[in-house]
């Protein structure tokens, strides 16, 4: 099943569906050495699987599966077709400034899908970026099922009964220590109410992704960005992105997200799409003292 669509305008596939890959080995998610981004889902009407390639404005896709309709619907949507970039105004920073001039095909993604992205964002919580991406690669490889489609390699996540199902010698072989596995179980048994979230305005939206126990403001905004596309969503509690904010805009090397918040004030309502051009820049704040040391709970 195909589509094309003109979008009217550059379309940056990189760096709008960048933010949903969890690594180069994301059973999920994947760009091929074309260009192409691959994307592997369980939809309302089943599971997909989706490679979108763009050229200047035009888009093509191709979708297998169960949910291959679901999936060629909301292509327009799942590249920010309604996230409008117009009123974004970074005059006062010539590198967000460059940024901006330079990749005029951004935008946030909308995946319409909620525990699609919320799984993979509690593995993140309090861990490195590496054991978070191990633990979703073996989850998807062990729970997930086989996608649709041409390419072999890649999983459906499982669903909220899979989720549920899994147990917790599982969870443990995975690296996921029990608070996770807890937040990850609450969400699943509330799947349902969770996928509401795309239809409501974005405040209701974040107020009920947490009141998922496990589930915080930073969970919620990661969550937001990618399934709701959520154009002022800010993940407050990150490890990195504060010193980022505040080492690009001020020069400082650290700050703290009270910092970051201020510093990012006058763009409140558009706040998310600031901070992807920031994360583009690639300037990186200086690194001080040793890295963050997780423990494997595997050995435990």
């Amino acid at each position: 099943m195909q589509r094309s669509w003109d979008a009217g305008r550059p379309v940056d596939l990189g760096a709008t569906l960048g933010p949903l890959q969890r690594g180069t080995g994301d059973p999920a998610h994947r760009f091929d050495p074309a260009g192409r981004f691959w994307w592997a889902c369980a939809t309302p009407e089943g599971a997909g699987t989706v490679t979108v390639a763009a050229a200047g404005s035009l888009v093509t896709a191709e979708a297998w599966g169960s949910g291959a309709s679901w999936l060629l619907r909301r292509l327009p949507a799942l590249l920010g077709e309604l996230d409008d970039w117009s009123a974004l105004d970074v005059s006062s920073s010539p590198t967000l400034h460059d940024v901006r001039r330079s990749r005029p095909g951004l935008r946030l993604p909308n995946t319409g899908l909620v525990l699609d992205a919320l799984v993979p964002a509690v593995l993140e919580q309090k861990v490195t970026g590496e054991e978070a991406r191990r633990s979703w690669r073996l989850l998807l490889r062990r729970h997930g099922t086989p996608a649709p489609g041409p390419v072999a390699g890649m999983f459906v996540p499982p669903s909220a009964e899979e989720l549920l199902a899994v147990p917790t010698w599982d969870w443990h072989r995975f690296g996921v220590d029990g608070k996770r596995q807890r937040a990850i179980r609450a969400a699943a048994t509330v799947a349902g109410r969770l996928e509401e979230c795309v239809a409501m305005s974005p405040a209701a939206a974040l107020a009920r992704l947490q009141v998922v126990p496990g589930v915080g403001a930073w969970t919620a905004a990661e969550v937001a960005q990618r399934a709701l596309g959520h154009p002022d969503a800010v993940s407050v509690g990150d490890y990195h992105l504060k010193n980022m904010v505040v080492h690009l805009l001020t020069g400082r090397p650290r700050g703290t997200d009270e910092e970051m918040l201020e510093l990012l004030a006058p763009w409140a309502g558009q706040r998310q799409r600031v901070m992807r051009l920031i994360e583009l820049t690639a300037v990186g704040a200086p690194r001080f003292g040793p890295r963050f040391a997780y423990t494997d709970i595997r050995g435990i």
